[in-house]
């Protein structure tokens, strides 16, 4: 008798045998890019060296590049299929870069490092054969440690790097001495098990695992020397600190308020002391009358509170071109609105709730803002669906 064709097929044993002949990765290297072009093909002729002896693969997470690092990328991996690239639209970070090109990857070991050759490549296997003979979750590349340093870094760079140092102990479950590092390995069982909870805020990843670890990691560092960069400019700008400041802040408060409505709000709050100060220049300098002059200040905070957001609490997803002024339109509707639900609430609460003015006029202004943060963040700074 035969069998019906449509029997479903017993699948086959997990995991399946290795592919004849191919290599299945060791180690994945993960490399955040943005306008790096002039480094990748040095950074590869590198690696190529140094990980002579490993079976790895690259994984380049590129935010866009405008200077055709993704041609470089693309034009090697034609050649030399350890080489891949992820392309993201619309979003921009270092640690979720990093994040996404770990989870994009099967290997039993992940390394991140930078892309503009500062990082020395030649510690790599060091570091792998750490993580094989130690019972440890992760090595990290260190400039505190004994045989570590920071080449030619200014003395102010040097001092700048120390206090964020010690200001990232007050979230970290373990004295680690360079937890600003951006050079580091990790087994893929202890990545997986703080993937969850990883902010993926700024540019410090290797903070944020440690942080966001269930269980503290077992680690070890070992020295390295950064070197001086050659090619590209550092990514790090003044707002750098702003990023650095809300990873703190998740890790401190992020499991009850989401860090970026604090941000929200403090803009907001900035806000308020800007419609304060043009509604009194409106009426004093320019001798407008009350409400002429309370329209001017309104509108003057919007777009204050719309810059201030886009440039701060919406940094990796900020609008740019002519979505700027969409997202400027977006705005001022979603505030009009908010300011409706706030003199809405606050009027409920103190004309038929008998609660004191001071009370509903927070309760208000709290309403208004949280309507504001909620639909501005789907509207005005949504994801866009190509990223």
């Amino acid at each position: 008798m035969t069998e019906p064709l449509d029997k479903p097929q017993t699948p086959p044993a997990w995991p399946a045998p290795p592919i004849s002949g191919v290599g299945v990765p060791e180690l994945a290297l993960v490399i955040p890019t943005l306008n790096e072009s002039d480094n990748v093909g040095p950074l590869l002729d590198l690696l190529q060296s140094a990980l002579a002896n490993t079976t790895w693969e690259v994984i380049f997470v590129d935010d866009d590049s405008t200077d055709g690092t993704r041609d470089v990328i693309r034009g090697r991996a034609q050649s030399d299929p350890r080489v891949r690239c992820i392309h993201r639209i619309g979003r921009r970070g270092l640690s979720s870069a990093c994040i996404e090109g770990a989870l994009a990857s099967a290997a039993p070991y992940i390394a991140v490092m930078d892309a503009d050759l500062q990082h020395d490549e030649r510690l790599l296997p060091d570091m792998l054969r750490t993580l094989k003979a130690e019972p440890l979750d992760i090595v990290v590349g260190s400039r505190y440690v004994t045989g570590g340093g920071f080449g030619e870094w200014s003395s102010t760079r040097v001092r700048m790097s120390g206090l964020a140092t010690r200001l990232s102990r007050y979230i970290l479950k373990a004295d680690v001495a360079d937890s600003m590092s951006g050079f580091f390995m990790i087994r893929r069982e202890a990545f997986d098990r703080a993937v969850r909870n990883l902010s993926g805020i700024g540019f410090k990843i290797l903070m944020d695992l440690f942080a966001s670890a269930p269980v503290p990691l077992r680690f070890r560092e070992l020295p390295y020397e950064f070197r001086k960069r050659t090619h590209g400019e550092s990514k790090l700008d003044s707002l750098a600190v702003w990023e650095y400041a809300m990873l703190i802040g998740d890790k401190m408060v992020g499991r009850f308020i989401p860090v970026r409505f604090l941000s929200f709000a403090l803009v907001g709050g900035i806000g308020v002391v800007v419609q304060l100060v043009v509604l009194e220049l409106a009426r004093s300098v320019l001798g407008l009358q009350f409400g002429a002059a309370q329209a001017v200040a309104i509108v003057v905070a919007m777009i204050g509170n719309f810059v201030l957001n886009n440039l701060l609490t919406y940094r990796d997803l900020r609008l740019r071109g002519w979505e700027v002024l969409r997202g400027l339109v977006s705005f001022c509707l979603v505030c009009s609105v908010g300011a409706v639900a706030n003199w809405g609430a606050a009027t409920l609460l103190f004309e038929q709730m008998q609660v004191p003015w001071w009370l509903a006029s927070s309760a208000g202004a709290l309403v208004g803002a949280v309507w504001n943060y909620a639909i501005s963040g789907v509207t005005t700074w949504r994801r866009r669906a190509k990223g």
